[in-house]
């Protein structure tokens, strides 16, 4: 590594904002890596990435992304990397109206997705990355009315997700990637209700049992689990015995055990834990005991220590973890001491140290790290220096690396890497020249080579690599 690298700088801080990286020069005279525009798929200023919501997903070493190249509309693109090897997969809806794919999920080496191709509604689709490999996989609600597939899940190589065909409302479904294989799980709710409400992404995979939230019109939104059958999809427990239920969220795997935020209705919303019996389905630790919620969030697994983020009516949202009890669920540290929130936010593991973005209420948003110790909790850098957010966004890891989007205020939203150490945290490339920024989103790590969106003012918002 050049001893010589220095930090750059960055830019304004955007939701929008995304993780990239570059290097600093190799040793023995290799060239040094360098973050690059992979193919302007919307030639010129327009931008082929135009929302927020269009997605990148690694499957077996192949990027798959939604892009809209100015002709076909939004369709189903992959990439090796090479500008050649980054072509449309199929124009599953003809012309330039676009199928708008959505939920990419790798299931043991398929992509699955959801599309519309202008005749059928918005259904099940998968692909192997080839025209003629990319087909429907069921018309749920038969016609034009659109199944809505979401919450895509994979669990030990059978996709879960929940959909509508259109009698049944929103419920439970899994697919073996063929039409007899698609198959509503269970009814949860019967008739056109349906159990799971559009838009809640509450579902995880715990050692091959399906967690979930679902609503059986008697309990409210409480904790499920399935095993893909349907006497094996039961409710795990009713927290909250009053009707509204206790709309569970978060559920994280930690070492084959499952947490969540749940309300039982009298402490608030609180951290929970189970192993799927409802004996075992407990409370961990009132962490707000004066009946407010706590309202845990941002629950994170790191080498088998859930970090999260909550309130105990104090000292504000601030950085916790547990193992499980009550002893041993405490706050890390105080990050803001003014009383006032910290805000941890896009927690990250990267081998086995908890990277995350925070404010300590005189530094701004910056850059933090945790060992799970009060001491060992300080901010990495102050990117920032000028007392404004650098507000690191998109944390990612690759390869034991971490990289994410800043601004320094000089440079604008750029890609960002760090190896933990002030020195080693350094801007990788300033894509766009001046204050404005990139804003690079949607970092994905495909074998050690990361993809992200960037905008280099002059091609609009493009798909990029950084080796």
């Amino acid at each position: 590594m050049n001893m010589f690298c220095r930090a750059l700088g960055t830019g304004a801080y955007s939701l929008f904002v995304a993780l990239s990286f570059t290097a600093c020069g190799g040793g023995g005279g290799a060239p040094a890596p360098t973050a690059r525009l992979v193919r302007d798929i919307n030639p010129g200023a327009n931008s082929s990435f135009l929302s927020s919501d269009w997605e990148v997903t690694n499957v077996n070493g192949t990027l798959f992304f939604v892009a809209d190249d100015g002709v076909n509309g939004s369709e189903l693109w992959k990439s090796d990397g090479t500008a050649l090897g980054t072509v449309l997969v199929k124009d599953v809806n003809p012309g330039a109206a676009g199928s708008f794919p959505r939920n990419l999920t790798n299931v043991n080496g398929t992509l699955f997705f959801t599309a519309h191709d202008g005749t059928l509604g918005e259904e099940l689709w998968k692909s192997d990355g080839t025209a003629s490999g990319t087909v429907l996989v069921k018309d749920i609600n038969p016609g034009a009315n659109s199944s809505t597939p979401f919450n895509f899940t994979n669990v030990n190589g059978t996709l879960f997700f929940v959909a509508d065909d259109g009698a049944s409302g929103p419920e439970l479904w899994k697919s073996n990637g063929t039409a007899p294989g698609t198959v509503l799980v269970e009814d949860i709710n019967p008739g056109p209700n349906g159990s799971v409400p559009f838009l809640v992404t509450r579902m995880t995979n715990v050692n091959g049992t399906l967690y979930f939230e679902a609503d059986d019109g008697a309990n409210g939104p409480e904790l499920w689990k399935s095993d893909g059958t349907t006497l094996g999809t039961v409710l795990v427990k009713d927290i909250n015995p009053a009707a509204n239920g206790s709309s569970p969220f978060d559920l994280t795997n930690v070492n084959g055990t499952l947490f969540f935020a749940a309300d039982d209705g009298a402490t608030g919303f609180e951290l929970w834990k189970s192993d799927g019996t409802t004996l075992t389905t407990v409370r961990v630790e009132n962490i707000n005991p004066l009946g407010a919620d706590s309202s845990p969030f941002n629950l994170t697994n790191v080498n088998g220590t859930l970090f999260f983020v909550a309130n105990d009516g104090s000292t504000g949202f601030e950085l916790w973890k547990s193992d499980g009890t009550t002893l041993g669920t405490v706050r890390v540290e105080n990050i803001n001491p003014l009383g006032a929130d910290s805000l941890p936010n896009f927690l990250t593991n990267v081998n086995g140290t908890l990277f995350f973005a925070a404010d300590d209420g005189s530094t701004g948003f910056e850059l933090w790290k945790s060992d799970g110790t009060t001491l060992g909790t300080v901010r990495v850098k102050n990117i920032n220096p000028l007392g404004a957010n650098s507000s690191p966004s998109f944390l990612t890891n690759v390869n034991g690396t971490l990289f994410f989007a800043a601004d320094d205020g000089v440079n604008g939203s750029e890609l960002w890497k760090s190896d933990g150490t002030a020195l080693g945290t350094v801007l990788v490339k300033d894509v766009n020249p001046g204050a404005t920024g990139s804003f690079p989103s949607k970092l994905t790590n495909v074998n050690g080579t990361l993809f992200f969106v960037a905008d280099d003012g002059a091609s609009g918002r493009e798909l990029w690599r950084f080796n």
